[in-house]
């Protein structure tokens, strides 16, 4: 009788305990969303955008948990060229020395682990996958008012991204396309 009674306890307190922690899988508003990249060489850089395709933040009790994401490759712009400059531009981004888009039309992000910090901010670890390489960062993902936000670095050498690269070529001088490339991104939730 006395295990009987400590169990139908622990099973009610086990039931309620579990009826806080209310998870929800919270789908991006791709359209309101942006995704702004910046690549640097050792004579300047350029920028632009790239749209997300679809994406999702999982959340338990109003704290991040976990996320999916994939990217349009083939939206990719460029936004401090005009005309046949941006086209050629975008265009070599899109072929094989870079992207390979025709063969990769998406690139994708999972998170594998999220700890939170504090105030709206989180630690989050994730698998990139571009051009079909799989590669782990770490980026903070800021949430607030209906919006996350993150600044992400992401090394191109190691997916395969050869051009201009000095991890791979010698003597490219000024030629130099620098590894790190920025993405901006803000999320509409």
């Amino acid at each position: 009788m006395k295990k009987t009674i400590a169990t139908l306890l622990l099973t009610t307190a086990a039931f309620f305990c579990s009826q806080n922690l209310i998870a929800q899988e919270t789908t991006i508003n791709a359209e309101e969303s942006s995704i702004h990249w910046l690549g640097k060489k050792v004579t300047g850089q350029h920028e632009g955008n790239i749209s997300l395709k679809s994406g999702t933040i999982n959340m338990t009790d109003g704290a991040v948990t976990g996320g999916n994401f994939v990217v349009d490759m083939a939206s990719m712009s460029c936004t401090d060229l005009s005309g046949e400059y941006a086209g050629k531009l975008i265009g070599h981004l899109k072929s094989d020395d870079f992207f390979g888009v025709e063969a990769h039309p998406e690139a994708s992000l999972t998170f594998t682990n999220v700890e939170a910090k504090g105030g709206g901010v989180y630690a989050v670890t994730g698998d990139f996958t571009i051009k079909g390489k799989t590669n782990p960062a770490q980026f903070d993902l800021t949430v607030a008012g209906g919006t996350a936000s993150a600044k992400v670095i992401i090394d191109r050498a190691l997916y395969d991204i050869r051009y201009g690269s000095n991890s791979f070529f010698d003597n490219l001088g000024d030629k130099a396309i620098y590894n790190d490339f920025e993405l901006d991104v803000t999320l509409k939730l």
